[in-house]
C-alpha cells in the first residue's frame, strides 16, 4: 500500500491550500483504493534549532520524520507570501532535512501545487519550493505546474474544493504522482539511482524551472497571466 503524506503550507483553518489537499485525499480514496493519504500538521513543529536537534528531537518532530519516512510520496500545497514560501513550510522542511545523511526527504517522490485567492494562483512560490526540495534531495514529479487561482471561488458552501476544473487538474497531478512512485520503485529494483531521459508527465525529476502555464480553456499563457493549469 502506498501512503501519501499531504502537507499544507498554510495554518489557516479556512486555507484554500488545505482545501486543495482535502480534494487530493478524496481523489486518492476514489481512484487508488489500495493507497492511503494522511495530513502532516506542520504548525505543531517548533522553530528549527540545531541545538535542540542535536540533543534529541521533540515528539512532534519525531512523529513528522517517521511519517515522511514511511511515505511513498508527498504532496505539498503552498501559498505565496510576499513572493516566497511561507516560513512555517520552510521550517518544516528544515526539520525534515535532518539528520544529515538520513533525511526522510531524500529520495522521496514529491508533488507540488499552490492555491491562492489571487489571480496568479501562488505560482511565484513554486520555484523556491522546488529549490528547497532539491536541496533536501527529494525527487519532484515532472508535471506542468498546478496553480489554482481565485481558489476561494472554487469552494462549495462547506469549504470543500468541488470546482470541476480544479478537480481535473488535481486528479492529473495525483496520477502523475503515482506514476512517479511506480517508476522509482522499478528503478530501485533494477539498481538505477536516478531517472533516465526522456521524461514524460509523471516521471520523477530533479528540479527544473517552472515553465509557462497552459490554460485548460484558452491555450498557452505567459506566467504573467497564470491560471489553474493541467496537462
Amino acid at each position: 500500500m502506498t501512503k501519501v503524506v499531504l502537507i499544507s503550507g498554510s495554518l489557516r483553518a479556512a486555507s484554500v491550500n488545505s482545501a486543495a489537499l482535502r480534494a487530493v485525499r478524496r481523489i486518492i480514496a476514489q481512484t487508488r483504493p489500495s493507497a492511503s493519504a494522511v495530513s502532516l500538521p506542520i504548525g505543531r513543529l517548533p522553530f528549527y534549532n540545531g541545538d535542540v536537534d542535536s540533543a534529541g528531537t521533540t515528539p512532534a518532530v519525531a512523529v513528522a520524520r517517521a511519517l515522511v519516512a514511511d511515505a511513498g510520496a508527498l504532496v505539498i500545497s503552498t501559498p505565496c507570501y510576499n513572493g516566497a514560501v511561507p516560513g512555517v513550510l520552510k521550517n518544516a522542511l528544515d526539520w525534515l532535512s535532518r539528520p544529515d545523511g538520513a533525511s526522510p526527504l531524500a529520495g522521496r517522490v514529491t508533488a507540488v501545487l499552490s492555491a491562492s485567492p489571487g489571480g496568479r494562483g501562488g505560482i511565484e512560490a513554486q520555484p523556491a519550493l522546488l529549490d528547497l526540495l532539491d536541496s533536501c534531495e527529494a525527487i519532484t514529479v515532472e508535471h506542468p505546474p498546478v496553480a489554482i487561482r481565485r481558489a476561494h471561488q472554487r469552494l462549495d458552501g462547506s469549504g470543500e474544493m468541488t470546482d470541476p476544473e480544479a478537480l481535473a487538474a488535481l486528479r492529473e497531478l495525483v496520477d502523475a504522482t503515482f506514476e512517479a512512485v511506480a517508476i522509482m520503485a522499478e528503478q530501485r529494483r533494477s539498481g538505477l539511482r536516478t531517472p533516465e531521459p526522456p521524461r514524460t508527465s509523471g516521471t520523477p525529476r530533479t528540479h527544473q524551472a517552472v515553465p509557462s502555464v497552459p490554460s485548460p480553456v484558452a491555450g498557452p499563457l505567459s506566467r504573467d497571466r497564470v491560471t489553474l493549469s493541467r496537462s
